[in-house]
């Protein structure tokens, strides 16, 4: 009773609406399912009125990413009316030109504030090191917020908001799309303001079309018995995803392989990074699950983001069951109007100076611009001079482009670069290798097997640039697995983790489970009775924060 009567003091009240950068809300803390309640209970009155309801949940979404990333909302508020009245100039001209200017401002602002959050340090370092200079990246936002405002924002530090690289392409997307005249410009600021920061995935995904999203805006409010069971279901199994699995093998054993590799035998490193595979899984399908649940309560459905990736035959298969919201954002607003596998651009070659741009500063020196132009100018020759070069140059050249931004997505680094290479890589090798193999039309359980055990062993091999946090950890996880191995510590490393494993292994059936099965205890669940989904649900939370770490381990997309 104390607790509840402290939330009425002027302390707890200060710890209620006020953002506190060491605790910012997350789906895992009490505080986000006191929320969520307490946006439920006035959801109840309005969820007839549709305008009503919009304003609402864009106040309390509003709410929610200040309560996550403080006064980073003023950029979210930014994003939202820059584009609101960008879409209506796209909208109301006549020329189809003056439409494109429309749409190039729209795009240049969200990327030039995604690039200045996201890539300021690596420009102003990458700077530096090419011209021997001291510079300091200055933190403009904080200086205009305290001259304004009179607050004492460092001015010296760049932190990246959250959600940011989720929020401003769902902009892109909406402001392409009206150009395209897929969908007319919301009329409603308040109701496009509610699509950009619809709370559930708003920082950290699915990234949700305009087109899916805004009719849903307008429809009435619809709950039915089984949607609320779906609902129940897929909050509960992101949490036991999230805690169970992915932060319980994180805490006790990946992060302290990854924090010092040579610390521990080679065997130790691979089973870290197939540990790893399963928590970035766990983790980021997790909260995805959590989301789509949250939103499925308030009437709204968001996109599927995950369909069982381990299960891929091959890397093109996994990159349609792997964040699949991403994946084909990349490939409709990037790959396909690049010329996708039929024709260079353009736009092949703006990406391509961009791509080039960034491993030249990475490298930081300009023998690499010299070597790359060199082998540019060799490309261009053979293409000139042997057809099935050209071709193969044509159909690929677009696919590892989208790829290699993909990883520079992730964060300027060697690391997402080779990350993002490397996937592009087997993109290619796939492509060539399904017209001359001779075993592709086999599909029997063994040879099913066999693509879906190379492509997950593949996958995982990529996840060491992934997941390192720098190129020289990168290197010595490879030289552990390569040169110390040490098979006879096995047994002892096997026992020393066995929980650890233990929870690995029941993961991965899982994963592995048939859809069948999954189906089958999903829709179990959904029609249990009401009392019984709430007993169940009563024991899962219990033993979810049971095992939940004593540090809070933030989720492994937040820092995207």
């Amino acid at each position: 009773m104390d607790w509840f009567l402290s939330l009425f003091t002027k302390e707890g009240l200060k710890d209620l609406l006020v953002y506190d950068e060491s605790a910012p809300m997350v789906f895992t803390q009490f505080f986000f399912w006191g929320f969520l309640a307490f946006v439920l209970l006035f959801y109840t009155v309005l969820h007839k009125h549709n305008k009503m309801r919009n304003a609402y949940l864009f106040v309390v979404s509003l709410f929610f990413y200040y309560k996550t990333s403080g006064l980073f909302v003023s950029i979210l508020l930014f994003s939202t009316v820059s584009d609101y009245l960008i879409a209506w100039l796209i909208y109301g001209s006549k020329q189809k030109s003056i439409k494109q200017l429309w749409v190039a401002l729209s795009v240049s602002i969200n990327l030039m504030l995604l690039a200045y959050f996201k890539y300021a340090y690596f420009f102003t370092e990458s700077f530096n090191e090419f011209f021997s200079t001291d510079m300091l990246a200055f933190n403009h936002f904080a200086h205009w917020a305290n001259s304004a405002t009179g607050t004492h924002f460092s001015v010296d530090q760049i932190l990246l908001p959250v959600g940011i690289s989720f929020y401003t392409f769902q902009t892109i997307s909406y402001t392409v799309d009206v150009y395209k005249e897929k969908i007319a410009p919301v009329r409603s600021i308040l109701d496009f303001g509610f699509y950009v920061s619809f709370f559930p995935q708003l920082v950290s995904g699915p990234i949700v079309r305009a087109a899916d999203f805004i009719p849903q805006l307008y429809k009435p409010y619809n709950l039915t018995r089984n949607k609320f069971g779906l609902a129940s279901f897929l909050i509960l199994q992101g949490l036991i995803k999230k805690v169970v699995i992915g932060d319980y093998i994180a805490v006790n054993f990946i992060d302290k392989v990854f924090a010092n590799p040579t610390m521990f035998s080679g065997f130790e490193n691979l089973m870290a990074l197939y540990g790893y595979s399963l928590q970035v899984y766990a983790d980021f399908s997790g909260y995805t699950d959590m989301a789509i649940g949250v939103a499925l309560l308030m009437g709204f459905e968001l996109p599927q983001n995950f369909n069982s990736p381990y299960k891929a035959k091959n890397v093109g298969d996994f990159w349609k069951r792997w964040h699949m919201s991403l994946s084909s954002w990349l490939k409709d607003y990037l790959y396909i109007p690049l010329g996708g596998n039929r024709k260079g651009s353009t736009g092949t070659v703006v990406c391509a100076i961009v791509i080039l741009t960034f491993i030249t500063l990475l490298a930081a020196k300009m023998w690499v611009l010299f070597t790359f132009a060199g082998l540019l100018s060799v490309v261009i020759l053979m293409a000139a001079w042997i057809p099935r070069f050209r071709r193969a140059l044509t159909e690929n050249t677009n696919l590892m482009i989208t790829m290699l931004l993909g990883g520079l997505w992730h964060g300027a680094s060697w690391q997402f670069v080779i990350w993002g290479g490397l996937n592009g890589l087997g993109l290619m090798v796939y492509k060539f290798w399904r017209k001359i193999s001779p075993y592709e039309q086999f599909n029997n359980t063994a040879a099913i097997a066999l693509k879906i055990f190379i492509t997950f062993n593949f996958i995982t091999f990529t996840r060491i640039w992934f997941r390192s946090e720098s190129m020289e950890t990168s290197m010595q996880i490879l030289d552990q697995i390569s040169g110390n191995f040490s098979a006879s510590l096995i047994p002892d490393v096997l026992f020393a983790y066995r929980y650890v494993f233990i929870t690995m292994l029941i993961g991965y059936i899982i994963h592995w489970l048939p859809s069948t099965t999954k189906e089958w205890y999903k829709e179990t669940f959904i029609k249990l009775p009401i009392i019984v989904q709430v007993a169940v649900a009563t024991v899962v939370v219990f033993v979810v924060y049971q095992a939940m770490s004593s540090d809070l381990v933030p989720f492994i997309y937040f820092q995207f």
